[in-house]
């Protein structure tokens, strides 16, 4: 402890990966609580934008390179969740605490994985419920205890913008962990009924309203109502007792934040009335901080004095469950629901061909000009892009994204899990994963990890690609090589386990020493995460 009686965390050295969207302001706080030593992320132009912003901080593209770094003592992931159990799992095993973003993985068993590897490692894993650290929360926590609303029947959420919209990930995924984190503090249990309807706007598989309805035990009642499609922003908090009523309205000033509201409702001859009362704002700006501050800190704090953080990777998973119930509850439903429109076989767009033989589920959407030969099966949820080739016996889906211009070759299954960008080549009887450890006597769907090919990748002739990697751009993967794990961009990978045996062009031309392609001259250099035109 310092001399002043709080934790000293300066001997504590932290590198942030992820310096983008949300990820900035996480290198900001760190940097002004004066432990941040390393930044790292792939992109080229943000890793730029950090050497200028902090001059004398290590700024790097390599993730290895943190890892290895002996007096680096923490690290902070704030990539894309798709990245966020792969990332959190390497970081562990490098023996560094590790504070991950919402969510702590995409699915419950792996959040669960990374439960027990920080255990094993005795080391710190915290998850970003930023909300948690905010001061009119932690004001809401206290007022409740203290029942200045009497018994806590009904908790509902709001949490809506038109603002980022995510590929990666659903609605439900992206802005619903804060409300159920919260939601799960305030009633101390775990819902005994969870029910969640939504809908498909945008695309076909994601998701862009969701409302999630939850039961406890205890006979408290919530809901959640998440939106990317609200002409303005809004997160907002109601908790309902039986003698007032508390909102927390996070788009108001600081001290109109938190509301209480003494209304109660009587009963007279048999009738409920309801006796209004004006709301009375609890002041924060006294102690006001920044609640990511506060949340860094936390961390910092959970490091230094080796305890377990309120926001751990146990009260992670819990959130992780109820995500994970709320979905299949949301699958289900789409499942059974009996489609509004025609099926897509009616209504084509132009120049796009179906072979009889073909089977398209109902709730599929197909771009212009692409064919779909005999025998093969497109699952519902499912999006394939424009001018796409999907020879025979080919499966896809549920719940695949296929971009524009891919050409599938024949006997290849696209599982759940699996994003493939514009132009990317399928070789003939190719494989694709989704489970880690599948068993056929028990269900692990909600295991599914997600696999991303990149612009222009090939994927040779019985290629194998491992769940949970990712192909960079226009890499090439030979015949029969098995990947296991992510491919730099224009990287040529050949072998069991695959092995890098080069790079190659655009074109798919191997490129020389110099990184120059033969054919079409095209010179390369090495970049964030590969290679890149000069």
């Amino acid at each position: 402890m310092a001399k002043d009686g709080k934790t000293d965390m300066t001997g504590e050295n932290i590198a942030v990966i992820g310096a983008g969207y949300w990820g900035k302001n996480l290198v900001r706080n760190f940097y002004q609580l004066g432990v941040l030593k390393t930044i790292c992320d792939g992109a080229a132009h943000v890793c730029q934008q950090m050497r200028d912003s902090y001059p004398g901080i290590m700024v790097t593209d390599d993730i290895g390179s943190v890892l290895a770094d002996e007096d680096i003592t923490g690290v902070v992931i704030a990539a894309p969740a798709a990245l966020h159990f792969e990332l959190a799992r390497k970081v562990l095993l490098a023996d560094k605490h590790v504070f991950v973003e919402k969510p702590l993985s995409l699915t419950y068993g792996d959040g669960e994985v990374l439960v027990q590897l920080a255990a094993k490692r005795e080391m710190t894993l915290f998850v970003g419920h930023v909300l948690h650290y905010h001061p009119a929360v932690i004001n809401l926590k206290e007022m409740i205890n203290s029942g200045a609303i009497g018994r806590m029947e009904y908790i509902y959420s709001r949490r809506l913008s038109l603002g980022k919209i995510r590929r990666e990930e659903n609605i439900l995924w992206s802005f619903a962990p804060h409300d159920i984190s919260i939601i799960l503090s305030l009633t101390t249990e775990m819902p005994s009924y969870i029910d969640c309807i939504g809908n498909n706007f945008l695309n076909a598989s994601i998701p862009d309203v969701t409302v999630t309805n939850l039961k406890f035990p205890s006979g408290t009642g919530a809901h959640i109502f998440v939106s990317w499609l609200n002409p303005f922003k809004e997160q907002r908090l109601v908790v309902v007792g039986n003698q007032g009523m508390l909102v927390f309205d996070d788009t108001q000033p600081v001290d109109q934040k938190l509301v209480l509201y003494p209304h109660t409702i009587h009963w007279k001859n048999g009738l409920p009335i309801a006796e209004k009362a004006e709301g009375v704002a609890v002041p924060l700006s006294d102690y006001w901080e920044e609640p990511l501050k506060s949340e860094c800190r936390a961390f910092l704090e959970a490091v230094a004095e080796n305890k377990k953080p309120f926001t751990s990777g146990e009260e992670g998973l819990r959130v992780l469950a109820v995500l994970a119930a709320s979905q299949k509850s949301l699958r289900e439903k789409e499942a059974h629901t009996e489609p509004a429109t025609q099926p897509v076989k009616a209504s084509l767009p132009k120049n796009t061909f179906i072979h009889e033989t073909a089977i398209v589920d109902d709730g599929v959407r197909i771009g212009r000009g692409t064919k779909i030969w005999h025998f093969s099966h497109v699952l519902s949820g499912s999006t394939i892009g424009d001018q796409c080739n999907i020879g025979q016996n080919v499966v896809i889906g549920p719940d695949v994204d296929i971009g524009d211009r891919c050409k599938i070759q024949n006997n290849v299954s696209v599982y759940k899990g699996v994003i493939l960008e514009d132009g990317v080549f399928c070789g003939p009887s190719m494989v694709f994963t989704n489970i880690h450890n599948p068993r056929a006597e028990i269900s692990k769907m909600d295991q599914v990890r997600p696999t991303l090919v990149k612009e222009g990748a090939t994927l040779g002739a019985n290629c194998t690609i491992v769940c949970g990697n990712t192909i960079g751009k226009y890499a090439f993967i030979g015949a029969a090589a098995v990947i296991t794990s992510d491919v730099p961009d224009h990287a040529l990978m050949v072998g069991n386990a695959a092995k890098q045996k080069g790079w190659v062009c655009q074109c798919a031309e191997r490129l020389t020493n110099k990184l120059k392609c033969p054919v079409c001259k095209k010179g390369f250099k090495k970049g964030p995460d590969g290679l890149i035109l000069k």
